[in-house]
């Protein structure tokens, strides 16, 4: 595979990981659902839809003339082979297709149909004109190119591993080569220990590597959808290194892979057991309090958490970082475009049947929103150039997924349609009443420009949920780059404002930009509020919580 190929692959993989989101599923009725209604537009509107037939009758007799201005979109990479634009019968293959698929979306635009309507419909024709793309075909001039190069063996590999995803991985073409990776081995190799296990959660402790350390210590807490092990990919990228040569005691929460038999846990569930793991670090470092961040539903679990605490009047956590969550859960995002009351309710009652949703499947589902960056691409690489799937540490981890208890779901669910954090009082957890307002500790959010999970503006929106003094960060990256953001990076950006108006927009526009990454930032403002240094303690754990397994730990090991 050439270079060039691999580091697009891997771009793009950075931009569109980390997407499961829990409450989003778009089932096969759905689509079909809205094909139909397609159709019967169609029906409906014969006019309309013989008038556009007639104008892409026009473009095609442009496109044969050699007279068409039609060209792809800036940055499509599909079609960066210089055949397509220089070779005529490539050229006019390529203009066909965007003639007949921009018609179509036409159609749609100028129909009768409803907004939301129209928007499932271009969801549905995207479908279908971005897997009939000439790239996919035979016929890509790369592949064609690759074919005689090779002899011939190019198109026997791709369809060895065309055989072998069909065999092991559901029909879809794999993203990464799993055999490459082993956690423990090349991935999560930072130095630590479990120094505490409950039913729900490991709690690793990670050894200081710099002789005084900082009083207060932090606690990570990971989404339950992914493994914790994002924050400790490769030692180049990862957060826990950062955070201990920061001089920072850093402990992270690796949680259970539950099965069908925790299809009760709940959110109430994850709290408890935090709060275990909060009074263990206490007792372990001295600290009377400690500092958290939580990424995504960890950010929303933590979030949960600390409304509980204010409820009870206890000071447990003294500063808080969010990491791309969304706490106002009122989401303008194609993500969110089949999530009606009818197919949230249906994906509530599928996953308490089963007990448990797959991450797996949820994978799956989220690959069909993003079909050219997360399945087309690699049907390219895998079957038409035959090459290897690419060998990349965030692809590994996006691939191993974990499942979610029904209960958690159903509460995620829930809370995509009634959005009770936005309330005081809406939501109970622990038995108590959570009113974000009442959470009056300093708080570090971060969000990324170009995050189609957690939009920017959704996670600027839920920092004006809390009491405290907000420090928010807007970094020039996507969801997952937003956490895997180490300094040196020449392209790395991010902008500050010591002012938080209520319109987003004027946030982005009275902003200070700074050049690299915003971790150096936040090591700024997390050692502020982790209290005076001391010396770094000699051993992990304590006389009660003795150091137990090295971390990577067991729950992580867990299929």
């Amino acid at each position: 595979m050439s270079d060039k190929n691999n580091e697009d692959l891997k771009r793009q993989a950075s931009e569109n990981t980390l997407g499961l989101n829990p409450v989003i599923g778009i089932r096969g009725k759905d689509l079909l659902t809205s094909a139909r209604m397609v159709l019967a537009q169609a029906l409906k509107q014969p006019f309309h839809s013989v008038k556009h037939v007639a104008h892409f009758g026009l473009e095609l007799k442009n496109v044969m003339l050699g007279q068409s201005e039609l060209k792809p979109e800036d940055g499509d990479r599909r079609f960066a082979d210089p055949a397509w634009s220089q070779n005529p019968l490539y050229r006019r293959y390529l203009q066909t297709y965007l003639a007949w698929r921009k018609e179509l979306h036409d159609w749609i635009e100028h129909s009768s149909l409803s907004e939301q309507d129209a928007s499932r419909g271009h969801f549905v024709i995207n479908l279908m004109t971005e897997a009939m793309a000439p790239s996919n075909s035979m016929a890509n001039p790369a592949a064609v190119k690759r074919f005689f190069e090779t002899g011939g063996k190019s198109l026997l590999d791709g369809l060895s591993h065309l055989a072998k995803d069909m065999i092991h991985n559901g029909g879809m073409p794999s993203q990464v080569n799993m055999a490459a990776f082993e956690v423990g081995k090349n991935l999560a190799t930072t130095e630590g220990a479990v120094v505490f296990r409950n039913d729900v959660l490991e709690l690793i402790q990670y050894k200081p590597i710099t002789e005084s350390v900082h009083e207060r210590p932090l606690l990570v807490v990971p989404p339950q959808i992914n493994k914790f092990y994002v924050f400790d990919l490769s030692p180049d990228k990862s957060l826990a290194r950062f955070l201990l040569r920061s001089q920072v005691q850093t402990f992270v929460v690796s949680w259970r892979n539950p099965t069908k038999a925790q299809r009760e846990w709940g959110l109430s569930t994850y709290i408890e057991a935090l709060k275990e793991a909060i009074d263990v670090i206490c007792a372990i470092t001295g600290s009377k309090d400690v500092n958290m961040l939580g990424a995504c539903s960890g950010g929303l679990t933590t979030a949960s958490l600390l409304g509980h605490y204010a409820a009870l009047g206890e000071q447990k956590v003294h500063a808080l970082t969010l990491l791309v969550s969304v706490l106002d859960t009122q989401l303008d995002t194609q993500v969110a475009l089949f999530a009606d009351e009818k197919t949230l309710e249906a994906a509530k009652r599928r996953s308490y049947q089963a007990g448990v949703l797959e991450g797996s499947d949820m994978a799956k589902v989220f690959a069909w929103m993003r079909p050219n960056d997360l399945i087309w691409n690699y049907w390219v690489n895998n079957y038409l150039l035959g090459n290897e799937p690419p060998v990349f540490d965030i692809l590994y981890w996006n691939n191993d997924t974990t499942r979610l208890p029904a209960a958690l779901h159903g509460e995620f669910i829930e809370m995509f349609q009634t959005n009770p954090l936005t309330r005081p009082g809406a939501l109970e957890v622990c038995g108590t009443p959570i009113d974000l307002k009442q959470v009056t500790c300093d708080f570090f959010v971060v969000a990324g420009t170009t995050d189609h999970i957690t939009p920017w503006d959704s996670c600027y929106k839920s920092a004006h949920l809390f009491g405290g003094k907000c420090e928010f960060v807007l970094s020039n990256s996507g969801h997952i780059q937003s956490i895997l953001n180490p300094p040196g990076n020449p392209k790395a950006r991010y902008m500050t404002n010591s002012e938080m108006p209520l319109d987003p927009k004027a946030w982005q526009e009275s902003s200070t930009k700074h050049a690299d990454s915003w971790w150096l930032h936040w090591q700024g403002w997390l050692a502020e509020r982790s209290g005076a240094t001391k010396a770094a303690p000699s051993k992990l754990g304590n006389k009660k919580y003795p150091a137990g397994e090295a971390a990577p730990g067991t729950y992580v090991h867990e299929r």
